[in-house]
């Protein structure tokens, strides 16, 4: 077990594994942890050095909690666990809540650590309107929707995410299916996890993404769950660095789940790159 401590002196849980000439770094979504990589570790770890890391109030870095957390809190933590570990040349991995983090932290401090950057099933711009349909629960989530869940608890909220996410489990019984999410969001602080929520959705990184100076891939899911397949031509048209989309068939937004050995040779065909 490896513990990473911050400038504020809070400590981020890490793991570095894996062996060869490249280094990639992977993060998690929102509710998750480090482990949501384990089924694709084994075959990762053969072609390059990898590390995993548990985000501010998550998993085991759940203590780190004592700031207001923001998505620029995290892309911030990024920064100095890829400063303090003196890493450079890096591929870097997100999935989800983890992409948002990648497009923050390249908005805010550039594109000199990496070698380049995989993006993972995520929207630029959760809020959708009417001039933008690529956002959250496939382009019908609206402000009018957010202010509307600001009188829900937060299980119901997190409910309904976790369906949107895997729609198989709106067959699941309640009573079924609430012992499960209690488990989840108790590995997590919910204070951390109600304000990486709010703060996620008013984002919007459109702009950020045509500044991106390294290539991107995108790993994307059909037909989706929360997000459309359709967004991988908006980032084909407005990413100006060299760029390629990567469909993981049959899938929802766990394509981690449904697809393990198609996510790790995908990543693997990228390191190779």
């Amino acid at each position: 077990m490896s513990y990473f401590t911050l400038s504020n002196g809070e400590k981020l849980y890490y793991e570095e594994t894996g062996k060869g000439s490249q280094t990639i770094l992977l993060l998690h979504g929102w509710t998750n942890t480090h482990e949501v990589y384990e089924p694709i570790m084994p075959a990762i770890r053969k072609h390059a050095g990898c590390i995993t890391y548990d985000h501010r109030g998550h998993g085991k870095s759940k203590a780190a909690n004592h700031d207001h957390v923001t998505m620029d809190t995290l892309a911030g933590d990024l920064n100095e666990l890829i400063r303090g570990l003196g890493l450079r040349d890096i591929t870097l991995l997100g999935w989800s809540m983890g992409a948002g983090v990648c497009l923050n932290y390249m908005a805010i401090y550039g594109c000199d650590a990496l070698r380049q950057v995989i993006l993972c099933d995520m929207t630029p711009r959760q809020l959708n309107d009417e001039n933008w349909k690529l956002g959250l629960y496939q382009g019908k989530y609206t402000k009018e929707d957010m202010e509307r869940d600001k009188d829900k608890d937060f299980y119901t909220l997190y409910k309904n995410f976790a369906i949107g996410a895997m729609p198989r489990l709106a067959k699941v019984p309640g009573f079924l299916l609430r012992r499960p999410l209690k488990k989840i969001l108790a590995a997590c602080d919910e204070d951390v996890l109600k304000s990486l929520g709010t703060d996620m959705k008013v984002r919007d990184f459109r702009e950020g993404v045509e500044k991106i100076t390294v290539p991107v891939h995108y790993f994307y899911a059909v037909p989706g769950s929360l997000f459309c397949p359709e967004l991988a031509d908006w980032y084909r048209e407005h990413v100006h660095a060299p760029f390629e989309a990567v469909a993981f068939n049959n899938s929802t937004h766990m394509m981690l789940n449904d697809h393990p050995d198609q996510f790790a040779q995908e990543v693997i065909k990228v390191l190779e790159k």
